[in-house]
């Protein structure tokens, strides 16, 4: 069995969920669904407009999205039995969003409205498959994805209770779930945090020890490059799981980066393909390595960078802990890290607390900040004996300033600092030099 998860583009209209109807029929495998493209911002701005205790504002909202579902419900099924059904099922949940506008509104109250978007999309999708005359069956996401106490996935509870309902319907051509919702460790409606989806199918992939798990989306595969500023990019066939990591965190769109452990630690390999062009190889991410290559470049905007220097710091016991421990405080994550005789620098992409980070690092030494700032992350085998990779990379950038580099933490990534200024000179040149050479 295979778990294949079709994102917001891939069922973002009704022509595009009968591609996917087209796509999924004939194997009997388990399909998670995103919520139709736009629908969750609309959910959030909804949710905000009711924190705000503004219900005329919400309900404006509500009723334009729920004109645009009734459009998509005309344009997707063929009887009007199959049209009431779906009229019916959308109308339920939109109600149900429209009954939070006369009370209380919080966090819990949000979550609740966010799910509806899954709900709603998988629903449709059910019904157009029996509209079809495929014995589709719903396996409710809510019935069997929960988080604990820490708010981590609960991998014993997940895959009993979905082996458990999967076993209720062996009979099923295939099985329809929603991707991002799921119930925390107190039974509320909860998620999986934006991109989610991916961490779904993942998550189910490793209950259920499947054959492969399938990102479906709107571009065929991982580029070595981000096409949106670089000419000229290819798509990448083969990763490592390692690899693909790296470009999901620093930056590469297509994948979530949560998505990667659990099917890495169970060794199921991860398909990335095109829901528009479905004939397309896309890309394979397993444990398998390809020696000797790189593979592919991403980057990650908003970047600050932190420079503490120290003239005490030689054979000064302790000063590194005392400045991680700062972050700590401020649940700030670190993403690049150099150090010197007398000085450390670090990236951060959370702002939040800057100006606290920045008065308690200054106990330690002189602290100076660079804003507006880009990782570029260049992934592959980059095992410090593979000689003169490194000096190809360094190469590339020999005319664009680099702040800060990062080489030797992992075996696939070598990390620069760049200004946003020179982002795309960066990404250009490095295609140029790595990947485009005749």
């Amino acid at each position: 069995m295979k778990v294949l998860k079709f994102g917001g583009t891939s069922v973002g209209s009704a022509q595009r969920m009968k591609d996917v109807a087209n796509l999924i029929m004939g194997e009997k495998n388990i399909i998670v669904l995103s919520a139709m493209s736009g629908t969750t911002n609309s959910l959030v701005e909804i949710s905000d407009y009711l924190y705000k205790k503004n219900p005329d504002g919400a309900n404006e909202i509500i009723n334009n999205l729920l004109h645009k579902y009734l459009g998509h419900i005309e344009e997707l099924y063929s009887t009007e039995e199959y049209k009431q059904k779906a009229r019916e099922l959308v109308t339920a949940h939109f109600d149900h969003i429209r009954s939070f506008t006369k009370d209380l509104f919080t966090l819990f109250e949000e979550k609740v409205v966010l799910a509806q978007g899954e709900l709603m999309s998988t629903g449709m999708m059910d019904l157009y498959l029996k509209e079809r005359g495929v014995n589709s069956v719903m396996i409710p996401a809510l019935d069997y994805m929960r988080t604990d106490k820490n708010a981590e996935p609960d991998p014993v509870y997940i895959k009993e209770k979905l082996l458990k309902l999967l076993g209720e319907h062996p009979e099923a051509d295939l099985y329809i779930t929603q991707g991002y919702i799921c119930r925390n460790a107190y039974g509320e409606i909860d998620n999986l945090q934006r991109g989610g989806s991916d961490y779904s199918a993942s998550l189910i992939g490793a209950a259920l020890k499947a054959e492969e798990i399938q990102i479906w989306t709107d571009i065929d595969g991982m580029h070595n490059n981000d096409p949106r500023y670089v000419s000229g990019t290819s798509p990448v066939r083969q990763l490592h799981f390692e690899e693909a990591a790296e470009l999901a965190y620093f930056g590469a769109k297509i994948l979530h980066p949560t998505c990667i452990l659990p099917a890495k630690i169970n060794n199921i390999p991860v398909r990335l393909l095109n829901t528009m062009q479905p004939d397309a190889p896309g890309t394979l991410i397993s444990n398998q390595t390809e020696k000797g290559k790189i593979k592919a470049v991403a980057a990650k905007d908003n970047i600050t960078a932190i420079k503490i220097k120290s003239g005490r710091m030689l054979l000064a016991t302790g000063f590194l802990r005392k400045v991680f421990e700062i972050f700590e405080n401020y649940q700030t994550p670190i993403d690049m890290i150099t150090t010197s005789e007398v000085g450390v620098s670090v990236t951060i992409d959370n702002r939040k607390h800057l100006e606290e980070i920045v008065t308690d690092l200054k106990k330690y030494g002189t602290v100076s900040v660079d804003e507006d700032m880009v990782i570029v992350c260049v992934v592959g085998d980059l095992e410090w004996d593979n000689v003169g990779f490194e000096a190809r990379i360094v190469d590339a950038m020999k005319e664009v300033p680099v702040r800060m580099i990062s080489y030797g933490g992992s075996n696939f990534n070598v990390s620069l600092l760049v200004k946003a200024a020179d982002k795309q000179r960066a990404l250009q040149a490095l295609s140029d030099h790595l990947f485009n050479r005749k």
